[in-house]
């Protein structure tokens, strides 16, 4: 039998930057949105040249890990298809409780095994910023309810706890569509005698398992919050 060997080829600088950078955004470590460092300090940081820094950036673009937004500063995108919200958009734009219900359902499988997983993985700075959206919207429930841009937060924050990169990914490439679950339904329960503290007690208690380490019980009133969502949703497609 013959054996054919490969020449080893050294790696150029840039596809080693290039390889690492892949591993920060695949371990979760960058996370979609996030700003990297300028071509100086990464350049600085890695103790290489800036023309390599230059390069791998090139790549990662092009790639599609990374982009360069007007205004200065290149983001780390979301590795899902951003494309599979636009066919959606026009429909959760206009309302349709159909979409909107359908929406609150994936909601209910992918948030609620991220509060499983934030219960065994969130960092503390990360229950931090969890208990400072909280008390949020306490303040702005005393005056008849919440931001709901508040709320996507306090839910993205919970997601990102997961140190899932994978499931990270998949919320941001649809975070606008499940806001939108999110206008709609505050809108409707304000409307309703009782909701908004019972809203406010099951984010308090997702919050509070997620501290505790609770996993089973994180996920258990994340559910319950997310079916209370869901018949609501529900309602609007009977009225």
């Amino acid at each position: 039998m013959t054996i054919v060997f490969e020449p080893i080829r050294p790696k150029k600088l840039s596809e080693e930057i290039v390889e690492q950078i892949k591993g920060l955004i695949a371990g979760g470590d960058l996370k979609p949105g996030d700003r990297i460092p300028s071509e100086r300090e990464l350049a600085a940081m890695l103790g290489v040249s800036r023309p390599s820094v230059r390069e791998a950036i090139m790549v990662l673009d092009a790639l599609g890990f990374l982009e360069a937004r007007q205004g200065g500063g290149t983001y780390v995108r979301s590795l899902t298809d951003s494309g599979i919200a636009e066919p959606l958009a026009s429909l959760v734009e206009k309302k349709d409780p159909v979409m909107l219900r359908s929406l609150v359902e994936v909601r209910m499988g992918l948030e609620s095994w991220s509060a499983y997983l934030a219960a065994q993985r969130a960092e503390p700075a990360e229950i931090d910023e969890m208990r400072r959206l909280y008390t949020i919207m306490e303040k702005q429930a005393s005056r008849g309810g919440w931001d709901s841009e508040i709320d996507a937060q306090f839910h993205y924050v919970i997601t990102a706890a997961s140190h899932n990169s994978l499931q990270m990914h998949l919320l941001d490439s649809i975070h606008s569509l499940f806001h939108t679950t999110i206008q709609v339904a505050l809108t409707e329960f304000y409307q309703q005698e009782g909701y908004l503290e019972k809203l406010l007690s099951h984010h308090r208690d997702i919050l509070e398992a997620i501290a505790t380490r609770e996993p089973e019980r994180a996920r258990q009133k994340m559910m319950e919050h997310l079916t209370m969502v869901e018949e609501k949703m529900a309602q609007l497609l009977t009225t």
